[in-house]
């Protein structure tokens, strides 16, 4: 399913966060990242090869993930991993018109699956549907993050190459909507039921979205007191969330696990901007390195779990989703 490409995302905010760490390990960090990146790209194209056979070949299946309340939104983890080759790609190799059409291709794919996702909302009713049950609580989930925050990802690739108007619009779309998909989340959590035991993992992509603007923040050369803000709530969502990772351990491991790696990732290349920014705080040094190490060591796992998942055949199993009983009055 097009979830598959979260693997991608993993590995690239990986490659930027090992790129990032040039100034504390010279030239071992960037060979890191370009090992790392030419995995990200090599596992795309396959990835892309793989997707394409099984649209022509089961295009009902594709249809049916288009249709899952919760399979749905990450039909933008393509786009995503477009925009983020594309940063990998200006970040090691500098601006170029190859990374301008990989961008250009992310950034408009991101556009169309953010007004696919959203589009959903303002559906009309189904039968069932009526005050309370609105049929589409089932969908809000943390992987809503992906198509709607998805966009804070543009000005990454997009600054370097010298679309700034173009970035900083996407850029508005994702920050005007990340607190209202994590309202809702969070509401869906208090008020209808929780997330099931397998969908667990992804509560961690709601710490993608400050990681990820406060990179761009910092990139975008803002006041530093902003880019600590994000790097500040980032750090809280970190500390909110290690109490689930227990009960993520205990599941079975399936495709959801890669939630955990690039919001790991992107944390990472944070700390370690706001090391740049500051670098007489000891602190913030260490936390850099400790969170490098953090997100080097699962996306490592999450590599090899996903080897051994293929092998065995247990990662082709869907993930359910709880059904959700409206509160009665």
């Amino acid at each position: 399913m097009p979830g598959w490409f979260s693997i991608v995302m993993g590995l690239c905010g990986l490659s930027l966060a090992w790129h990032r760490a040039q100034r504390l390990f010279g030239d071992m960090a960037d060979g890191v990242a370009l090992v790392v990146a030419l995995v990200a790209a090599l596992l795309f194209v396959v990835l892309l090869v793989a997707s394409v056979l099984r649209a022509q070949r089961y295009p009902a299946a594709l249809a049916e993930d288009l249709r899952h309340p919760g399979r749905h939104a990450f039909v933008a983890a393509f786009p995503v991993a477009l925009l983020l080759l594309a940063a990998v790609g200006v970040a090691l190799f500098g601006p170029g018109l190859g990374w301008n059409i990989l961008w250009w291709l992310g950034a408009l794919t991101q556009i169309w699956a953010t007004a696919w996702v959203l589009g959903r909302w303002l559906g009309p009713a189904t039968p069932g549907q009526g005050p309370g049950n609105t049929g589409l609580w089932p969908g809000i989930t943390p992987a809503l993050m992906i198509p709607v925050v998805g966009n804070v990802v543009v000005p990454l690739a997009g600054l370097p190459l010298d679309h700034t108007v173009w970035s900083a619009a996407q850029f508005g779309i994702g920050v005007f909507f990340w607190p209202i998909v994590l309202a809702l989340v969070l509401v869906r959590r208090i008020t209808h039921s929780p997330l099931p035991d397998r969908f667990l993992p992804t509560w961690f992509i709601v710490l993608a979205a400050p990681a990820v603007i406060g990179n761009v923040l910092a990139q975008w050369q803002a006041a530093p007191v902003l880019v600590v803000a994000m790097w500040g709530l980032s750090l809280f969502f970190l500390l909110w969330l290690l109490p689930i990772a227990k009960r993520i351990a205990a599941q079975p491991f399936g495709l959801t696990f890669w939630s955990l790696s690039f919001p790991l990732a992107a944390l990472s290349s944070l700390t370690l901007r706001v090391g740049d920014l500051f670098p007489d705080a000891a602190g913030v040094q260490t936390a850099s390195v400790l969170l490098l190490a953090v997100a080097s060591m699962v996306i490592l796992w999450l590599g090899f779990a996903t080897v051994r998942g293929l092998r065995d055949g247990t990662l082709l199993a869907p993930e359910p989703l709880a059904n959700i009983q409206p509160v009665s009055a």
